[in-house]
């Protein structure tokens, strides 16, 4: 098995994205078997974080996702992108309400709407993807109480039992793994 490490660092965005998806398609160019993810991000924009989500799930190789410190907002989504999924022992899992930002200034009433449907409709998709990939879990994690208001701060410990991960794991790689950084 061929395995090609990718260290994501930072804020879920179309450059990221954009750089990560290059990083996969040349690991996978030069014979990667299974991508390894290690990753560590404050969330970022709802847009990107669904791209990448489906992004993940359409690469032809097992990906494994381990956080590396923190993974947050829409890092959660990307994050459960992958079938394997570990935590270092030190790292946590924040989830919270979804936010926008307002560029530009002012709206007018037909926009607000269409920007509060676009809010709800991210909260839905965000909630059936953690309830989709966490099916089985011991526990089941309030996902629309942390959406809509309560947010909610889980150990690895806990998140084992609530199926975001399947153990606690120290970082290691053999010498010689190809590697790849997204940052911002």
């Amino acid at each position: 098995m061929t395995t090609h490490a990718i260290y994501f660092t930072g804020t879920i965005n179309a450059s990221t994205v954009g750089i990560f998806q290059g990083n996969c398609l040349q690991a996978l160019h030069q014979g990667a078997t299974e991508i390894q993810v290690f990753m560590s991000s404050e969330g970022g924009s709802t847009v990107f974080g669904f791209t990448l989500y489906n992004f993940i799930r359409s690469l032809p190789v097992p990906v494994h996702m381990h956080n590396l410190g923190s993974v947050e907002s829409m890092g959660n989504i990307a994050f459960l992108a992958a079938d394997r999924r570990t935590a270092s022992v030190s790292s946590r899992f924040i989830f919270h309400p979804l936010h926008w930002s307002y560029a530009g200034g002012q709206v007018d009433h037909s926009r607000l709407s269409e920007h509060a449907m676009s809010l709800e409709s991210d909260l839905e998709r965000y909630a059936d993807i953690v309830l989709e990939r966490t099916k089985g879990a011991d526990e089941i994690l309030d996902i629309h109480g942390c959406l809509r208001g309560t947010a909610k701060i889980i150990s690895p410990a806990a998140a084992i039992g609530l199926g975001l991960i399947t153990g606690v794991e120290d970082v290691s790689l053999p010498a010689g793994t190809p590697a790849w950084w997204v940052n911002s």
